[in-house]
Protein backbone atom coordinates (compact mmCIF):
# COMPACT_ATOMS: atom_id res chain seq x y z
CA UNK A 1 0.00 0.00 0.00
CA UNK A 2 2.78 2.43 0.96
CA UNK A 3 4.66 1.55 -2.26
CA UNK A 4 1.49 2.15 -4.31
CA UNK A 5 0.95 5.54 -2.66
CA UNK A 6 4.60 6.46 -3.26
CA UNK A 7 4.32 5.44 -6.92
CA UNK A 8 1.12 7.53 -7.30
CA UNK A 9 2.85 10.53 -5.72
CA UNK A 10 5.77 10.26 -8.14
CA UNK A 11 3.37 10.01 -11.08
CA UNK A 12 1.46 13.10 -9.94
CA UNK A 13 4.69 15.08 -9.59
CA UNK A 14 5.74 13.99 -13.08
CA UNK A 15 2.42 15.07 -14.55
CA UNK A 16 2.71 18.47 -12.82
CA UNK A 17 6.15 19.01 -14.33
CA UNK A 18 4.87 18.03 -17.78
CA UNK A 19 1.93 20.43 -17.46
CA UNK A 20 4.25 23.31 -16.44
CA UNK A 21 6.63 22.59 -19.31
CA UNK A 22 3.72 22.26 -21.73
CA UNK A 23 2.31 25.60 -20.56
CA UNK A 24 5.69 27.29 -21.06
CA UNK A 25 5.97 25.71 -24.52
CA UNK A 26 2.46 26.89 -25.46
CA UNK A 27 3.27 30.41 -24.26
CA UNK A 28 6.42 30.34 -26.38
CA UNK A 29 4.40 29.29 -29.43
CA UNK A 30 1.89 32.07 -28.85
CA UNK A 31 4.61 34.71 -28.48
CA UNK A 32 6.39 33.43 -31.59
CA UNK A 33 3.15 33.47 -33.57
CA UNK A 34 2.38 36.99 -32.43
CA UNK A 35 5.85 38.17 -33.43
CA UNK A 36 5.52 36.51 -36.84
CA UNK A 37 2.17 38.25 -37.34
CA UNK A 38 3.67 41.55 -36.24
CA UNK A 39 6.56 41.29 -38.66
CA UNK A 40 4.28 41.35 -41.68
CA UNK A 41 3.41 45.04 -41.73
CA UNK A 42 5.28 47.50 -43.92
CA UNK A 43 8.00 49.79 -42.66
CA UNK A 44 5.97 52.87 -43.44
CA UNK A 45 3.20 51.75 -41.10
CA UNK A 46 5.77 51.06 -38.38
CA UNK A 47 7.18 54.56 -38.70
CA UNK A 48 3.71 55.99 -38.16
CA UNK A 49 3.25 54.38 -34.76
CA UNK A 50 1.07 51.50 -35.95
CA UNK A 51 3.56 48.65 -35.76
CA UNK A 52 2.33 45.34 -37.12
CA UNK A 53 2.84 43.72 -33.78
CA UNK A 54 1.22 41.37 -31.30
CA UNK A 55 -2.12 42.93 -30.44
CA UNK A 56 -2.87 43.34 -26.73
CA UNK A 57 -5.97 41.88 -25.17
CA UNK A 58 -9.14 43.94 -25.53
CA UNK A 59 -8.82 47.25 -23.74
CA UNK A 60 -10.25 47.38 -20.22
CA UNK A 61 -13.04 49.76 -19.34
CA UNK A 62 -11.75 53.30 -19.80
CA UNK A 63 -10.60 54.77 -16.50
CA UNK A 64 -9.68 58.25 -17.74
CA UNK A 65 -11.94 60.38 -19.94
CA UNK A 66 -10.45 63.43 -21.64
CA UNK A 67 -11.37 65.81 -24.45
CA UNK A 68 -9.37 65.86 -27.67
CA UNK A 69 -9.14 69.67 -27.55
CA UNK A 70 -7.48 69.67 -24.10
CA UNK A 71 -3.65 69.90 -24.33
CA UNK A 72 -3.42 68.17 -20.95
CA UNK A 73 -4.98 65.07 -22.51
CA UNK A 74 -1.84 64.37 -24.54
CA UNK A 75 1.55 63.10 -23.30
CA UNK A 76 3.49 66.02 -24.82
CA UNK A 77 0.96 68.62 -23.69
CA UNK A 78 0.01 69.50 -27.28
CA UNK A 79 -3.20 68.87 -29.17
CA UNK A 80 -2.40 66.77 -32.28
CA UNK A 81 -1.62 68.81 -35.37
CA UNK A 82 -1.71 68.28 -39.10
CA UNK A 83 0.18 65.17 -40.23
CA UNK A 84 0.55 63.72 -36.73
CA UNK A 85 0.41 59.99 -36.08
CA UNK A 86 -1.89 59.77 -33.06
CA UNK A 87 -2.18 56.92 -30.57
CA UNK A 88 -4.88 56.71 -27.89
CA UNK A 89 -3.51 54.68 -25.01
CA UNK A 90 -5.24 51.84 -23.21
CA UNK A 91 -7.28 52.94 -20.24
CA UNK A 92 -8.04 56.30 -21.89
CA UNK A 93 -11.29 57.47 -23.48
CA UNK A 94 -10.87 60.50 -25.73
CA UNK A 95 -13.96 62.49 -26.66
CA UNK A 96 -13.56 64.03 -30.11
CA UNK A 97 -15.01 67.49 -29.49
CA UNK A 98 -13.36 69.29 -32.43
CA UNK A 99 -12.63 68.62 -36.09
CA UNK A 100 -8.85 68.15 -36.03
CA UNK A 101 -6.53 68.93 -38.94
CA UNK A 102 -5.78 66.05 -41.31
CA UNK A 103 -3.88 63.35 -39.42
CA UNK A 104 -1.19 60.96 -40.58
CA UNK A 105 -2.86 58.03 -38.82
CA UNK A 106 -4.87 57.06 -35.77
CA UNK A 107 -4.20 54.01 -33.62
CA UNK A 108 -6.71 53.28 -30.87
CA UNK A 109 -5.74 51.05 -27.97
CA UNK A 110 -8.24 52.73 -25.64
CA UNK A 111 -11.41 54.41 -26.88
CA UNK A 112 -12.33 57.27 -29.21
CA UNK A 113 -15.87 58.63 -28.89
CA UNK A 114 -17.40 61.37 -31.03
CA UNK A 115 -19.08 64.16 -29.05
CA UNK A 116 -22.82 64.20 -29.77
CA UNK A 117 -23.37 67.93 -29.26
CA UNK A 118 -21.68 69.20 -32.44
CA UNK A 119 -20.82 68.22 -36.02
CA UNK A 120 -17.41 66.54 -36.27
CA UNK A 121 -15.11 65.73 -39.20
CA UNK A 122 -12.10 63.43 -38.92
CA UNK A 123 -9.58 63.06 -41.77
CA UNK A 124 -6.79 60.48 -41.62
CA UNK A 125 -4.93 57.93 -43.74
CA UNK A 126 -6.29 55.08 -41.65
CA UNK A 127 -7.71 54.09 -38.27
CA UNK A 128 -6.36 50.99 -36.51
CA UNK A 129 -8.45 49.64 -33.63
CA UNK A 130 -5.76 47.62 -31.90
CA UNK A 131 -7.93 46.13 -29.22
CA UNK A 132 -9.55 49.53 -28.78
CA UNK A 133 -12.93 51.04 -29.63
CA UNK A 134 -14.38 53.68 -31.94
CA UNK A 135 -17.84 54.90 -30.98
CA UNK A 136 -20.15 57.28 -32.80
CA UNK A 137 -23.48 56.94 -31.04
CA UNK A 138 -24.80 53.74 -29.52
CA UNK A 139 -27.74 51.44 -30.06
CA UNK A 140 -29.47 52.96 -27.03
CA UNK A 141 -28.56 56.56 -27.98
CA UNK A 142 -28.02 57.00 -31.74
CA UNK A 143 -25.85 59.88 -32.93
CA UNK A 144 -27.93 62.92 -33.92
CA UNK A 145 -25.34 65.32 -35.33
CA UNK A 146 -23.28 65.07 -38.55
CA UNK A 147 -20.12 62.95 -38.38
CA UNK A 148 -17.77 62.34 -41.30
CA UNK A 149 -14.64 60.21 -41.44
CA UNK A 150 -12.57 60.77 -44.59
CA UNK A 151 -9.85 58.25 -45.42
CA UNK A 152 -6.99 59.72 -47.46
CA UNK A 153 -4.20 58.12 -49.47
CA UNK A 154 -1.31 60.59 -49.36
CA UNK A 155 1.09 57.83 -48.27
CA UNK A 156 0.26 54.93 -50.60
CA UNK A 157 1.26 51.31 -50.25
CA UNK A 158 1.08 50.87 -46.48
CA UNK A 159 0.11 47.55 -44.92
CA UNK A 160 -1.18 47.89 -41.37
CA UNK A 161 -0.85 44.49 -39.70
CA UNK A 162 -1.71 42.67 -42.98
CA UNK A 163 -4.94 44.69 -43.37
CA UNK A 164 -3.73 47.10 -46.00
CA UNK A 165 -4.26 50.82 -46.17
CA UNK A 166 -6.92 53.51 -46.25
CA UNK A 167 -9.32 51.79 -43.94
CA UNK A 168 -10.85 51.32 -40.53
CA UNK A 169 -9.11 48.13 -39.47
CA UNK A 170 -9.98 46.07 -36.41
CA UNK A 171 -7.77 43.57 -34.64
CA UNK A 172 -9.75 42.54 -31.54
CA UNK A 173 -11.29 45.99 -31.77
CA UNK A 174 -14.85 47.27 -31.41
CA UNK A 175 -16.61 49.47 -33.95
CA UNK A 176 -19.88 51.02 -32.79
CA UNK A 177 -21.48 53.39 -35.29
CA UNK A 178 -25.14 54.28 -34.82
CA UNK A 179 -26.79 57.00 -36.84
CA UNK A 180 -30.37 58.19 -36.51
CA UNK A 181 -31.90 56.90 -39.79
CA UNK A 182 -33.88 53.65 -39.82
CA UNK A 183 -36.40 53.99 -42.66
CA UNK A 184 -34.22 53.26 -45.68
CA UNK A 185 -36.36 52.38 -48.70
CA UNK A 186 -39.89 52.35 -50.07
CA UNK A 187 -41.73 51.83 -53.36
CA UNK A 188 -43.47 54.11 -55.80
CA UNK A 189 -47.22 54.36 -55.21
CA UNK A 190 -47.82 55.43 -58.81
CA UNK A 191 -45.84 55.56 -62.05
CA UNK A 192 -43.36 58.43 -62.37
CA UNK A 193 -43.24 59.56 -65.98
CA UNK A 194 -40.16 60.68 -67.87
CA UNK A 195 -39.66 64.40 -67.27
CA UNK A 196 -41.54 64.38 -63.98
CA UNK A 197 -40.20 66.44 -61.07
CA UNK A 198 -42.39 64.79 -58.45
CA UNK A 199 -42.84 61.23 -57.30
CA UNK A 200 -45.14 59.56 -54.79
CA UNK A 201 -43.96 56.71 -52.58
CA UNK A 202 -45.70 54.39 -50.17
CA UNK A 203 -43.83 55.74 -47.13
CA UNK A 204 -41.45 58.70 -46.93
CA UNK A 205 -41.49 59.01 -43.15
CA UNK A 206 -38.28 60.50 -41.78
CA UNK A 207 -37.00 61.59 -45.20
CA UNK A 208 -36.03 65.26 -45.47
CA UNK A 209 -35.34 68.10 -47.84
CA UNK A 210 -31.75 67.81 -49.08
CA UNK A 211 -31.61 64.01 -48.78
CA UNK A 212 -30.28 62.00 -51.72
CA UNK A 213 -32.50 59.21 -53.04
CA UNK A 214 -32.19 56.70 -55.86
CA UNK A 215 -35.00 55.35 -58.06
CA UNK A 216 -34.44 51.81 -59.26
CA UNK A 217 -34.74 51.07 -62.97
CA UNK A 218 -38.00 49.41 -63.98
CA UNK A 219 -36.66 48.73 -67.47
CA UNK A 220 -34.51 45.83 -68.71
CA UNK A 221 -31.58 48.27 -68.58
CA UNK A 222 -30.39 48.59 -64.95
CA UNK A 223 -28.53 51.80 -65.88
CA UNK A 224 -31.87 53.59 -65.90
CA UNK A 225 -31.57 53.93 -62.13
CA UNK A 226 -31.51 57.63 -61.24
CA UNK A 227 -30.12 59.52 -58.28
CA UNK A 228 -31.86 62.73 -57.20
CA UNK A 229 -31.99 65.13 -54.26
CA UNK A 230 -35.20 65.97 -52.42
CA UNK A 231 -36.04 69.62 -53.13
CA UNK A 232 -39.25 69.51 -51.09
CA UNK A 233 -41.37 66.90 -49.35
CA UNK A 234 -44.97 66.82 -48.16
CA UNK A 235 -46.31 63.58 -46.76
CA UNK A 236 -45.37 60.91 -49.28
CA UNK A 237 -45.03 63.32 -52.21
CA UNK A 238 -41.44 64.21 -53.06
CA UNK A 239 -40.32 67.08 -55.28
CA UNK A 240 -37.05 66.32 -57.05
CA UNK A 241 -34.19 68.71 -57.74
CA UNK A 242 -34.37 67.96 -61.50
CA UNK A 243 -36.63 66.05 -63.91
CA UNK A 244 -36.42 62.30 -64.41
CA UNK A 245 -34.74 61.05 -67.57
CA UNK A 246 -36.69 57.77 -67.60
CA UNK A 247 -40.11 56.43 -66.72
CA UNK A 248 -40.29 54.47 -63.46
CA UNK A 249 -43.23 52.06 -63.24
CA UNK A 250 -45.34 52.11 -60.10
CA UNK A 251 -48.25 49.70 -60.54
CA UNK A 252 -49.42 46.25 -59.47
CA UNK A 253 -50.37 44.36 -62.62
CA UNK A 254 -52.28 41.05 -62.65
CA UNK A 255 -51.45 40.62 -58.96
CA UNK A 256 -47.72 41.13 -59.52
CA UNK A 257 -46.08 43.98 -57.61
CA UNK A 258 -43.99 45.80 -60.21
CA UNK A 259 -43.68 49.08 -58.35
CA UNK A 260 -40.17 50.53 -58.58
CA UNK A 261 -38.10 50.81 -55.43
CA UNK A 262 -36.81 54.12 -54.04
CA UNK A 263 -33.83 54.05 -51.68
CA UNK A 264 -32.52 56.65 -49.25
CA UNK A 265 -28.75 57.25 -49.61
CA UNK A 266 -28.22 59.99 -47.01
CA UNK A 267 -27.11 59.21 -43.44
CA UNK A 268 -25.82 61.48 -40.68
CA UNK A 269 -22.71 59.34 -40.20
CA UNK A 270 -20.60 59.06 -43.35
CA UNK A 271 -17.43 57.01 -43.89
CA UNK A 272 -15.77 57.92 -47.18
CA UNK A 273 -12.55 58.02 -49.16
CA UNK A 274 -11.34 61.41 -50.34
CA UNK A 275 -12.35 62.35 -53.87
CA UNK A 276 -9.14 61.12 -55.54
CA UNK A 277 -10.71 57.65 -55.29
CA UNK A 278 -13.04 58.61 -58.13
CA UNK A 279 -10.07 58.38 -60.50
CA UNK A 280 -8.03 55.60 -58.85
CA UNK A 281 -10.98 53.37 -57.80
CA UNK A 282 -8.93 52.84 -54.62
CA UNK A 283 -11.50 53.61 -51.96
CA UNK A 284 -11.68 53.09 -48.24
CA UNK A 285 -12.55 49.87 -46.47
CA UNK A 286 -13.67 48.45 -43.13
CA UNK A 287 -12.06 45.16 -42.14
CA UNK A 288 -12.84 43.25 -38.94
CA UNK A 289 -10.44 40.47 -37.98
CA UNK A 290 -10.59 37.76 -35.31
CA UNK A 291 -12.27 38.60 -31.99
CA UNK A 292 -13.51 41.98 -33.27
CA UNK A 293 -16.98 43.39 -32.71
CA UNK A 294 -18.93 45.33 -35.36
CA UNK A 295 -22.22 47.12 -34.67
CA UNK A 296 -23.16 49.48 -37.50
CA UNK A 297 -26.56 51.11 -38.04
CA UNK A 298 -27.62 54.18 -40.00
CA UNK A 299 -24.25 54.80 -41.67
CA UNK A 300 -23.38 55.92 -45.21
CA UNK A 301 -20.39 54.24 -46.90
CA UNK A 302 -19.28 56.25 -49.92
CA UNK A 303 -16.34 55.80 -52.32
CA UNK A 304 -15.39 52.60 -50.53
CA UNK A 305 -13.81 49.33 -51.69
CA UNK A 306 -10.48 48.93 -53.50
CA UNK A 307 -10.91 47.78 -57.07
CA UNK A 308 -9.12 44.54 -58.09
CA UNK A 309 -7.73 44.13 -54.57
CA UNK A 310 -8.70 41.09 -52.52
CA UNK A 311 -10.04 41.58 -48.98
CA UNK A 312 -10.57 45.35 -49.27
CA UNK A 313 -14.32 45.89 -49.28
CA UNK A 314 -16.70 48.55 -47.90
CA UNK A 315 -17.68 46.23 -45.02
CA UNK A 316 -15.77 42.99 -44.47
CA UNK A 317 -15.96 40.42 -41.71
CA UNK A 318 -12.72 38.44 -42.20
CA UNK A 319 -12.38 35.08 -40.42
CA UNK A 320 -14.21 36.34 -37.35
CA UNK A 321 -15.85 32.96 -36.66
CA UNK A 322 -18.97 33.35 -34.54
CA UNK A 323 -20.32 36.89 -35.04
CA UNK A 324 -23.56 36.43 -33.11
CA UNK A 325 -24.97 39.83 -32.17
CA UNK A 326 -22.93 41.70 -34.80
CA UNK A 327 -24.63 43.59 -37.61
CA UNK A 328 -24.71 46.19 -40.33
CA UNK A 329 -28.21 47.55 -40.83
CA UNK A 330 -30.17 50.63 -41.93
CA UNK A 331 -27.14 51.79 -43.90
CA UNK A 332 -26.38 53.02 -47.42
CA UNK A 333 -23.44 51.74 -49.48
CA UNK A 334 -23.12 53.58 -52.78
CA UNK A 335 -20.73 54.67 -55.53
CA UNK A 336 -18.15 52.09 -54.46
CA UNK A 337 -15.46 50.09 -56.26
CA UNK A 338 -15.44 46.54 -54.90
CA UNK A 339 -18.43 44.75 -53.36
CA UNK A 340 -20.74 45.97 -50.61
CA UNK A 341 -20.76 43.58 -47.62
CA UNK A 342 -18.41 40.59 -47.55
CA UNK A 343 -18.89 37.82 -45.00
CA UNK A 344 -15.82 35.58 -45.01
CA UNK A 345 -15.19 32.75 -42.56
CA UNK A 346 -17.83 34.32 -40.35
CA UNK A 347 -21.12 32.96 -39.03
CA UNK A 348 -24.31 34.43 -37.56
CA UNK A 349 -23.84 38.06 -38.62
CA UNK A 350 -26.94 40.10 -39.49
CA UNK A 351 -27.15 42.25 -42.63
CA UNK A 352 -30.48 44.04 -42.60
CA UNK A 353 -32.40 46.88 -44.25
CA UNK A 354 -29.46 48.29 -46.20
CA UNK A 355 -29.56 50.11 -49.55
CA UNK A 356 -26.77 49.75 -52.12
CA UNK A 357 -26.38 51.62 -55.40
CA UNK A 358 -23.81 51.78 -58.19
CA UNK A 359 -21.45 49.16 -56.80
CA UNK A 360 -18.87 46.89 -58.44
CA UNK A 361 -18.68 43.09 -58.30
CA UNK A 362 -20.82 40.71 -56.24
CA UNK A 363 -22.47 42.98 -53.69
CA UNK A 364 -23.69 40.96 -50.69
CA UNK A 365 -20.98 38.31 -50.83
CA UNK A 366 -20.53 35.01 -48.98
CA UNK A 367 -16.92 34.33 -49.84
CA UNK A 368 -15.88 30.73 -49.26
CA UNK A 369 -19.10 28.76 -48.91
CA UNK A 370 -18.29 27.73 -45.34
CA UNK A 371 -20.24 30.63 -43.83
CA UNK A 372 -23.49 29.65 -42.04
CA UNK A 373 -26.24 31.21 -39.97
CA UNK A 374 -25.87 34.69 -41.45
CA UNK A 375 -29.08 36.63 -41.95
CA UNK A 376 -29.69 38.86 -44.97
CA UNK A 377 -32.99 40.63 -44.36
CA UNK A 378 -34.82 43.21 -46.51
CA UNK A 379 -31.77 44.63 -48.27
CA UNK A 380 -32.19 46.59 -51.52
CA UNK A 381 -29.44 46.44 -54.14
CA UNK A 382 -29.63 48.79 -57.16
CA UNK A 383 -27.29 48.78 -60.18
CA UNK A 384 -24.65 46.18 -59.43
CA UNK A 385 -21.90 46.43 -62.08
CA UNK A 386 -18.89 44.42 -63.25
CA UNK A 387 -16.54 47.40 -63.43
CA UNK A 388 -16.65 51.09 -62.45
CA UNK A 389 -16.82 52.24 -66.08
CA UNK A 390 -16.23 49.38 -68.52
CA UNK A 391 -18.96 47.04 -69.81
CA UNK A 392 -19.17 43.45 -68.63
CA UNK A 393 -17.51 40.57 -70.46
CA UNK A 394 -20.05 37.89 -69.54
CA UNK A 395 -19.15 34.23 -69.13
CA UNK A 396 -19.68 32.47 -72.46
CA UNK A 397 -22.86 30.44 -72.71
CA UNK A 398 -21.59 27.86 -75.22
CA UNK A 399 -19.49 24.74 -74.59
CA UNK A 400 -16.22 25.21 -72.71
CA UNK A 401 -13.55 26.84 -74.80
CA UNK A 402 -15.91 27.69 -77.65
CA UNK A 403 -16.47 31.26 -78.66
CA UNK A 404 -20.00 32.30 -79.56
CA UNK A 405 -21.34 34.51 -82.33
CA UNK A 406 -22.82 36.96 -79.82
CA UNK A 407 -20.64 40.08 -79.44
CA UNK A 408 -19.14 40.36 -75.97
CA UNK A 409 -19.71 36.69 -75.20
CA UNK A 410 -16.94 34.16 -75.22
CA UNK A 411 -14.07 32.81 -73.16
CA UNK A 412 -12.80 36.36 -72.57
CA UNK A 413 -15.28 36.75 -69.74
CA UNK A 414 -13.46 34.21 -67.58
CA UNK A 415 -10.09 35.78 -68.38
CA UNK A 416 -10.96 39.44 -68.06
CA UNK A 417 -8.27 41.52 -66.40
CA UNK A 418 -10.88 44.01 -65.22
CA UNK A 419 -12.62 41.82 -62.61
CA UNK A 420 -11.53 40.54 -59.21
CA UNK A 421 -12.68 36.93 -59.65
CA UNK A 422 -14.02 35.18 -62.74
CA UNK A 423 -17.67 35.14 -61.63
CA UNK A 424 -17.68 38.94 -61.24
CA UNK A 425 -18.07 39.19 -65.01
CA UNK A 426 -21.75 38.50 -64.37
CA UNK A 427 -21.86 40.29 -61.03
CA UNK A 428 -24.70 39.35 -58.72
CA UNK A 429 -26.27 41.57 -56.07
CA UNK A 430 -26.62 38.53 -53.80
CA UNK A 431 -23.87 35.91 -54.19
CA UNK A 432 -25.02 32.85 -52.23
CA UNK A 433 -22.51 30.04 -51.76
CA UNK A 434 -24.16 28.13 -48.92
CA UNK A 435 -27.92 27.58 -48.41
CA UNK A 436 -27.45 27.43 -44.64
CA UNK A 437 -27.96 31.20 -44.40
CA UNK A 438 -31.21 33.19 -44.29
CA UNK A 439 -32.45 35.46 -47.08
CA UNK A 440 -35.73 37.24 -46.35
CA UNK A 441 -37.37 40.09 -48.26
CA UNK A 442 -34.30 41.15 -50.27
CA UNK A 443 -34.58 42.91 -53.63
CA UNK A 444 -32.06 43.19 -56.49
CA UNK A 445 -33.04 45.92 -58.94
Amino acid sequence: MRENRKRDSVLREGMDVMRRQSGRYLSSLLVSSALMLGASAGAAAQESHAHAEAVPEAAPAAVRTVRWSDPAAWPDGKVPGEGDAVTIARGTEVVLDVSPPALRSLTVDGKLRFANDRDVNLETEWIYLRGGELEIGSEAEPYTRQATITLTDKVPGEDVNTMGDRGIMLMRGTLSLHGEREHTWSKLSRTAEKGSTTIEVLDASGWRKGDEIVLASTDFDPRQAEKRSIAAIKGNTITLDRPLEYMHFGEITFGVDERGEVGLLTRNIRIQASDDAEQSYFGGHIMAMTASQVHISGVELYRMGQHLTLARYPMHWHLVGDASGQYIKNSAIHDTYSRCVTVHGTNNARVENNVTYNTVGHCFFLEDGIETGNQFVRNLGIQTKCHPTLPCEPTHLGPAGLATSTPGRGAAGQKSKNILIASDNTASTFWITNPDNSYIGNVAA
